[in-house]
């Protein structure tokens, strides 16, 4: 009853002041199951329609690879470094359609002959990132059920609607890697162990307890995104309740024997997903050893550093403020308006000591706060669980403006607008949500990032059509990926690219191999200046490749 009252002016308040956006929220509100399912359809027909527009990004064969090893061999030895979860689900699909392992050395070119088995390439990568599906699903509902429980129908429907439209979302939703699957468990993860948190019976105790371990089986981030996600939510219980320490002991206490039921829970999904696997680790027979395994690789993976880009710097070890950098160019403008004004609202002394307002924004940060601390600095994709508790927290702000509108007249007509402009920045961003980037980013996105977050390698199609449309005898590029580009993609002759000086003719070079790697040399001899950065292209390709032409006559010299 007391929700009835509180949702009423803003319908009134919505219809006097903009009336068709007060009629679709009214609608929201009474309907918000439907919409839900209207919202998801949406987004995985949108989803779908990539998937034979792109070709495989580079770190979709291996994935594909290590989860037909587990279907048809029983093992998991390929690499360690990501557990199996999505991997078996990208390759059920092609092994479903009869696709089995060759027995390559290498993932990557096991991966490469999957995808290319019987000249059906389209179809088996559809078939293997349709695997990845559901886990968007997953999350949505999570979402949805987030928002319905703690903050009501209409926040759960406009939460979904900013979720589904978030073109990271979208992309890797639509890519056969393991950073949805992620994205969906650390949410249900979450979510459940505050459901749990609030009564721990036997059935929440299991559900928190599969949720966890099926995060675990996604990815090892998980490892840290979870306890960093209830850390944070707990500082801020603290901070804002100041509870007796001797309250906070006895339910501890009291939540002692569900939490280990939880836990036996979680560690048997964890073991399923191994195939109850048993070996040696560090001289000690245990369950899944291939687990612990991977989480060493993880850690050493950390400790050593990746090669990252950023603001047109390069680095081993990243900056702490890359994934904060990341997250302003790759979300929405009107998104990031609406998450500001729901911060401001959990924020306020009138609702930060409410659950349901700040413990969204308590699990992003937490996970982002943690993301400060990691040396592999590569793409949004590695903390895409946030977008999980943001756009509950951006809907909490769009229904605060609402509310606002009986005495504030434009609050109304923003929300609307902001709505707008978010559905339509997403709707132009497609097909292209890898390398979306807002306006902030300007018309060279390469001089800010790179890699997964602009060109990842799935643009080879497009670069094999624009190449047959000038009629090129011939290309000298370097690609990143393994593929067939000659043998399936209709390439012509490719020769190598030479880092210093162009060849005649056609030239193209993928920004990411320009920009993170530097032609191969990445940071071996930074004192080789390219050429690809000293001579402006003939034409550009989206966000991913660009294109010189040479004529064969005169070889054009870089400026010096």
């Amino acid at each position: 009853m007391a929700k009835r009252k509180q949702l009423k002016p803003q319908r009134a308040a919505a219809e006097a002041e903009a009336p068709a956006l007060g009629a679709a929220l009214s609608w929201l509100q009474k309907h918000s199951v439907l919409a839900f399912l209207i919202l998801v359809v949406i987004a995985s027909l949108r989803i779908v329609a990539t998937y034979t527009v792109f070709n495989h990004t580079i770190d979709e064969p291996a994935h594909i690879a290590c989860g037909m090893e587990w279907l048809d061999k029983g093992v998991y030895h390929y690499e360690v470094q990501h557990p199996p979860l999505a991997r078996v689900a990208a390759a059920m699909g092609p092994y479903l359609a009869g696709s089995r392992p060759s027995g390559a050395a290498n993932m990557f070119q096991e991966g490469a002959l999957i995808l290319y088995r019987d000249n059906h390439y389209d179809r088996n990568l559809a078939l293997a990132r349709l695997g990845i599906l559901p886990f968007f699903w997953v999350a949505a509902l999570v979402v949805y059920a987030w928002g319905r429980k703690y903050l009501g129908d209409l926040v759960a429907a406009v939460a979904v609607f900013l979720f589904t439209f978030l073109p990271p979302i979208l992309a890797h939703a639509g890519l056969a890697t393991t950073d949805m699957a992620l994205t969906a468990f650390v949410g249900a993860s979450f979510l459940s162990g505050v459901v749990w948190l609030e009564k721990p019976s036997l059935l929440h105790s299991i559900v928190f307890g599969a949720c966890v371990g099926l995060a675990v089986l996604s990815k090892f981030s998980s490892l840290a995104f979870i306890p960093a996600a209830f850390a944070a939510a707990l500082v801020w219980h603290l901070w804002s309740d100041r509870p007796a320490v001797s309250l906070v002991a006895r339910r501890a206490l009291q939540r002692t024997l569900p939490f280990c039921l939880a836990a036996v829970v979680g560690a048997g999904i964890v073991w399923a997903g191994y195939r109850f696997s048993y070996g040696n680790v560090a001289g000690i027979r245990l369950p899944a050893p291939e687990l612990f395994a991977g989480i060493q690789a993880v850690i050493e993976h950390n400790r050593q550093g990746h090669p990252t880009y950023l603001l047109g710097m390069h680095s081993m070890f990243g900056w702490w403020y890359y994934y904060p950098v990341v997250l302003a160019f790759k979300t929405p403008l009107p998104f990031l308006a609406l998450l500001f004004t729901g911060a401001a609202i959990c924020l306020g002394k009138a609702r930060r000591a409410n659950p349901a307002f700040w413990l969204p924004l308590a699990f992003s940060l937490g996970i982002l706060f943690f993301s400060l601390f990691s040396q592999i600095n590569i793409g949004v994709r590695h903390i895409l669980p946030v977008y999980m508790g943001f756009p509950i927290v951006a809907a909490a702000g769009a229904v605060r403006l609402l509310e606002m509108s009986r005495t504030v007249p434009w609050a109304a007509w923003t929300v609307g607008l902001l709505l707008v402009w978010h559905g339509a920045t997403s709707a132009l961003s497609h097909p292209d949500y890898i390398p979306y980037v807002n306006a902030l980013a300007g018309s060279e996105p390469e001089k800010i990032l790179a890699e997964s977050d602009l060109d990842w390698g799935q643009d080879m199609k497009r670069l094999a059509k624009r190449l047959h449309e000038v009629g090129a005898r011939q290309v000298t590029f370097s690609p990143f990926i393994v593929a067939y580009l000659e043998a399936v993609h209709g390439f012509p002759p490719i020769q190598p690219m030479d880092p210093e000086l162009p060849s005649p003719g056609w030239n193209a070079a993928s920004i990411t191999m320009i920009k993170a790697e530097r032609l191969g040399l990445e940071d071996q001899h930074p004192e080789i200046k390219l050429w690809t950065e000293q001579i402006p292209p003939t034409e550009r390709l989206g966000n991913t490749t660009l294109l010189w032409y040479f004529p064969p006559q005169r070889q054009a010299a870089p400026r010096r």
